[in-house]
């Protein structure tokens, strides 16, 4: 990558990128990113006037990201130190209905059984306006199903040696349907050298 697109977009999800190229979230002006880490997802954002948010459990991750948001933000003032805050995915303390895009990449596959794998889904889908985005990337079975092996409560130990709360494409599909919700984009899922699969889940508020 040249640095003209480093400079522009950070070190971000590939496939969060291939969503900005389509013009997806133009109007998507109030941006949450769950589990925000040191704000790689977020740079395209910050620095394009969009009204960005973000927790994360590590509280080193966010005074970073608030240094990160106050450097880039293009016209003053910069987010307010209040927008990125200390919380887990499942406690997310914004009121309803508060995004247009809600980021979860590298998350949900850290649940440690079923309830919490949906209480975190069910807290970024709160929080969500109708006909908002959502946008995830998490780890699955697919297409590697005979090389997981089964520890407990839906997590599984994956051929490089970690271990993950898995979804199938059934669950997900289940998911868009329950939470009634409907796909933007197909789910795409890659996997890497039969070591492990990340899937990307795009689905929207209706």
């Amino acid at each position: 990558m040249n640095n003209n697109l480093i400079e522009s977009f950070g070190n971000i999800d590939i496939y969060l990128f291939d969503q900005l190229l389509k013009g997806r979230f133009d109007n998507s002006k109030r941006i949450l990113d769950v589990g925000c880490g040191g704000g790689r997802n977020i740079v395209y954002f910050l620095k394009n006037d969009f009204d960005v948010f973000g927790i994360d459990t590590d509280a080193t991750a966010i005074e970073a990201v608030k240094t990160m948001a106050h450097q880039l933000a293009p016209k003053a003032p910069p987010p307010p130190p209040e927008n990125f805050v200390i919380a887990k995915a499942e406690d997310i303390p914004f009121a309803d209905a508060t995004f247009d895009l809600v980021i979860c990449s590298a998350v949900l596959h850290f649940a440690k059984n079923r309830a919490h794998f949906e209480a975190m889904l069910h807290s970024a889908w709160r929080v969500l306006k109708p006909g908002g985005f959502f946008f995830a990337r998490l780890a699955s079975d697919i297409g590697i199903e005979s090389l997981v092996k089964s520890k407990d409560n839906g997590r599984y130990l994956l051929p490089d040696g970690t271990t993950r709360y898995l979804v199938n494409h059934d669950a997900l599909i289940h998911y868009v349907q329950e939470l009634d919700g409907e796909l933007y984009e197909p789910i795409k899922t890659t996997v890497v050298d039969n070591l492990r699969a990340m899937t990307t889940w795009c689905m929207r508020k209706r």
